[in-house]
């Protein structure tokens, strides 16, 4: 895939320990957050800025797209304000732990040099950080400035890179107690929730794959997959993601991944069909045309057609088998109306022309 300048990637090695699908949701977990956020931010502005107009507006890559391909994050901030006509960047940070011994922020976005053989870095002027400790439900909105007089530059091993590492006991009067924070974690961590819920399909998956690997080998039994059925073929497409691997003949596997959408007949079965597609169509380089794109997105609304007809409005699920639980066929509804959003989102980013 080509690489954009004007986007930062994050290192290989904190994509290739995650399958693409985990990324993604990994990434969806700050931007659910960002836009329950932004109502009650621009209120928090407006209190503040009192008399003058205040807009706050969603930036950065995840503005449209909760993602990037291969790890790609905008430089743009996370929050524009619009105050009086003046715009101002907004970065935003949260934590979920009760404790922590510092807070961090990255240099790129505190601070700047004025020259590459400048060594003295100096505090961004445009730019606030809004930090929302969840626990404690309460909030901090600080310059740059701040962060730079108060902070020491050390190495964040969990991110790789150097930061303000500024001390709980300097950062932690900074937080403000906000009771309408309440609700918004409370949604936040529902959605969360959700997007967990979805997910743990996966790990059953892979659950079922180890069981049938064991038994062969205990009763020393071949281990076969048949991919001439969607289940394995699914199977077949779960193992290659796996292995981070990508098929030989990425255009035939495709292909065959739509055929077998066309024929879809519950919500099991339209889970694996989207699990396929997801993993080949993320596989093509978006600077790659798809030959039948058009073809492709047909039979993606024609298969989210038949998954909204299983919806049941009484109690809020997905129905398409009484023999299964109405938890198991919502779990494969969300699944597949999460892929087929993240692969629409990509096509309008990537594939079509502004």
């Amino acid at each position: 895939m080509r690489k954009d300048p004007k986007i930062v990637y994050a290192q290989s090695s904190d994509i290739k320990s995650r399958t693409d699908l985990e990324y993604r949701r990994d990434m969806k977990r700050k931007a659910i957050a960002e836009l329950e956020v932004i109502g009650w931010l621009q209120g928090i502005l407006r209190r503040q800025n009192r008399g003058q107009q205040v807009k706050v507006f969603k930036s950065g890559g995840d503005r449209f797209l909760w993602f990037l391909r291969g790890g790609g994050i905008n430089r743009e901030p996370d929050f524009v304000a619009e105050i009086n006509g003046h715009k101002q960047e907004i970065e935003f940070q949260y934590t979920k732990k009760e404790r922590l011994k510092f807070y961090d922020f990255k240099v790129s976005k505190v601070a700047t040099r004025r020259s590459h053989a400048d060594k003295k870095r100096e505090p961004k002027q445009n730019v606030r950080f809004l930090y929302i400790h969840m626990p404690k439900c309460a909030y901090a909105l600080l310059d740059a400035e701040w962060i730079v007089q108060n902070g020491k530059i050390g190495e964040v091993a969990a991110w790789r890179e150097q930061a303000y590492r500024v001390p709980a006991e300097v950062f932690e009067p900074q937080l403000r107690p906000n009771k309408n924070l309440e609700k918004i974690i409370r949604i936040i961590d529902a959605k969360n929730r959700i997007l967990e819920f979805q997910y743990r399909l996966l790990e059953e998956v892979r659950r079922q794959l180890a069981q049938r690997i064991v038994q062969a080998v205990e009763q020393q039994q071949p281990f076969t997959i048949v991919p001439n059925d969607l289940e394995g073929f699914f199977h077949a497409c779960f193992i290659m993601d796996a292995l981070q691997k990508d098929p030989e003949l990425l255009d035939t596997w495709f292909r065959q991944a739509i055929k077998f959408a066309k024929s879809i007949d519950s919500l099991k079965a339209a889970f694996q069909a989207v699990y396929c597609l997801d993993s080949l169509y993320f596989r093509i380089p978006p600077e790659k045309s798809i030959k039948g794109l058009s073809r492709f997105i047909s039979e993606l609304m024609k298969l989210m057609k038949k998954v909204k007809k299983w919806y049941s409005p009484d109690d809020g699920t997905y129905r398409s088998n009484a023999k299964l639980e109405p938890c198991l066929e919502t779990q494969y509804a969300l699944f597949v109306i999460n892929s087929f959003e993240d692969i629409v989102q990509d096509i309008i980013h990537y594939r079509t022309k502004n």
